[in-house]
């Protein structure tokens, strides 16, 4: 049976693979419709990752998934209130929840290089400070196993 562990590390390899591909094109100057509709997909499979990571942590502590026409914002605040995520983090993570339901919604050529340009600017630090927390709350559920 594949742990909790590996399957979210799975999912942060997934999102860090997201994340170079990133890395590459963030600093190219003026991009093109086709370079930012890229970026939009990389910025989209961060979130879906992200959500993937937080729906299996839920599912192992058998705290049921929203279900609702919100459960993806539901889903950010029902982590924060199990105490997963900070409530900075999830504030963070709210900004790339509006821009998934944007880019799901719309055309790619309606994409603003300035405002890709934020989000993806606080990517790498949103990532490395949800990793964090994801990683000590997997810890602390561990401990809390073994002294069962």
């Amino acid at each position: 049976m594949v742990s909790l562990r590996e399957k979210v590390d799975v999912e942060l390899e997934n999102v860090s693979t997201v994340l170079d591909e990133l890395e590459k094109i963030k600093d190219e100057p003026s991009k093109t419709v086709v370079e930012l509709a890229g970026i939009g997909t990389f910025l989209h499979n961060f979130y879906t990752g992200i959500e993937n990571i937080l729906k299996q942590i839920l599912h192992d502590d058998d705290i049921p998934i929203p279900f609702s026409d919100s459960w993806h914002r539901d889903l950010l605040i029902l982590v924060s209130e199990e105490k997963i995520i900070t409530e900075t983090t999830r504030v963070r993570l709210a900004k790339y929840l509006a821009f998934r339901h944007f880019f799901v919604h719309a055309y790619s050529f309606l994409l603003d290089e300035r405002e890709l340009k934020l989000l993806v600017d606080d990517v790498f630090d949103t990532h490395a400070t949800f990793k964090e927390e994801i990683n000590a709350f997997i810890s602390e559920e561990n401990t809390e196993e073994c002294l069962s």
